[in-house]
């Protein structure tokens, strides 16, 4: 068996790893980097839809062009997508048409994969094949077929899975975001039978979101973030004041909770952003958006204008949902701090933010300067209102101990990251460049 970790193994972003065995490979996700399109936004001022040539010579996409040379591009069988973030599956509209093979995912992700292609006017000749958590999908190889099984895990978007794939030399479990949930706020909690099925049945190699392999944790359930949600959003005196709210438009669970606290403070709800539009019409595409009634969307922008006018003239009875949590260029509130909307925060406003900033400079700066701009106005920002999607420290080695795979190779994250993954490893008994490999981009691996 080979595995090719093509990217995402020096950066956290355009994820993508590849397994090949026999006359048949398998490519896991194709996720593009967000920063390096940040940085395109900012200089070309508006967001547009771009070639895969301009994206490639920014550094935006996994470079599968090496598929190409090791003559491994005509074996591909599959594209198998674990989940709905653009780190995952943003690159499947440039580089998929490359692949003679179906793209498969749980019904969310193919519904946002084509969601962001129409929206974008893109069109790829693949079949988008959409399987159900914790059901199966037969891959037709050359001269056998393989099973992939969609295992369901919790994480900060819905219908995330690990992906079991059976091949005569053992399973390979690709893990990539996850966190250990037992008390999701929506949808299922993690199969733990089908991970020690498998377990068993033995599994040859476990490549395993190790972002934060550093940090000494359990990352605390959702309902840990909902609390925070419900301590900030009911208890702050907020009377005659606009509420906005700021978080990750994919988090269909974290939405909930800020609507079902906006009920109970008897507020019109907003949701407003092309992007939230996007992922709550996904949701409720597979049954899994309980508050769509609840909330008044505006994506559009005449729709956005008249929304944020109503809320100018009715701030006591609104909260808005918005996207610019990250301090994007473009997004609804850095327009806002800069003035550029029919809406002025006032003194005493609330801005919450219900997400962290992901640590790439170009992210922190822009929120940085977002959040000076908004402080400026004497509003009340309310930061880190957010727990992780990501597993710590102790819930890998949870992860190591039930699935007791023979090769470990972490993934998702800068040398730097993926370090503290191999050190927890040899603590469980593995040797380092024997059971546990540390890859980088453009890498073969031999087991």
């Amino acid at each position: 068996m080979e595995i090719y970790t093509v990217g995402g193994f020096n950066e956290v972003g355009k994820n993508m790893t590849v397994v090949k065995t026999g006359d048949d490979a398998i490519i896991f996700d194709a996720g593009v980097y967000l920063p390096a399109i940040v940085d395109l936004q900012e200089e070309e001022s508006q967001q547009q839809v771009y070639s895969e040539k301009k994206l490639r010579s920014i550094g935006a996409l996994p470079d599968d062009l090496i598929l190409d040379k090791l003559g491994i591009r005509s074996k591909v069988r599959a594209i198998l997508l674990g989940h709905a973030h653009l780190d995952h599956v943003g690159a499947v509209p440039y580089i998929g048409y490359r692949y003679n093979a179906p793209v498969v995912g749980t019904p969310f992700t193919t519904s946002i994969l084509k969601r962001i292609m129409s929206d974008d006017k893109i069109k790829i000749p693949n079949k988008i094949v959409s399987v159900n958590p914790n059901s199966s999908f037969t891959i037709q190889g050359k001269k056998r077929s393989y099973k992939a099984e969609f295992i369901n895990i919790t994480h900060s978007t819905i219908q995330t899975s690990m992906i079991a794939l059976h091949t005569p030399e053992g399973v390979v479990l690709y893990a990539n975001d996850f966190k250990l949930d037992n008390t999701p706020v929506l949808g299922l909690p993690p199969n733990y039978d089908a991970l020690r099925k498998i377990a068993k049945q033995g599994v040859k190699a476990l490549i395993v979101d190790s972002l934060y392999s550093g940090a000494d944790r359990k990352t605390p359930s959702e309902k840990i973030a909902r609390a925070l949600l419900e301590e900030v959003l009911l208890t702050i005196n907020n009377k005659k004041s606009a509420i906005f709210v700021s978080t990750f438009s994919s988090h269909i669970a974290r939405l909930k909770s800020i609507v079902d606290f906006g009920k109970k403070l008897n507020r019109q709800i907003y949701v407003i952003g092309r992007s939230m539009n996007k992922y709550i019409t996904s949701a409720e595409e597979v049954g899994m958006c309980p508050f769509r009634r609840d909330i008044q969307i505006g994506s559009y922008k005449r729709q956005v204008e008249s929304i944020l006018k109503k809320v100018s003239k009715d701030r006591a009875n609104s909260l808005v949902i918005c996207t610019g949590h990250q301090g994007e260029p473009g997004s609804i509130l850095d327009r806002l701090s800069r003035k550029q909307l029919p809406f002025e925060f006032k003194a005493n406003d609330n801005i919450i933010f219900s997400s962290k900033t992901i640590p790439a400079p170009v992210n922190m700066a822009n929120k940085e300067n977002m959040d000076k701009r908004l402080r400026k106005t004497g509003a009340r920002l309310f930061d880190k209102v957010h727990v992780s999607g990501h597993g710590g420290r102790e819930d890998l080695r949870d992860v190591l101990s039930i699935i007791n795979p023979e090769n470990v190779i972490p993934a998702h994250g800068s040398t730097q990251q993926l370090i503290p993954m191999l050190e927890l490893a040899k603590e469980m008994g593995y040797k380092a460049g024997k059971e546990c490999h540390l890859m980088q981009d453009g890498q073969k691996l031999v087991l």
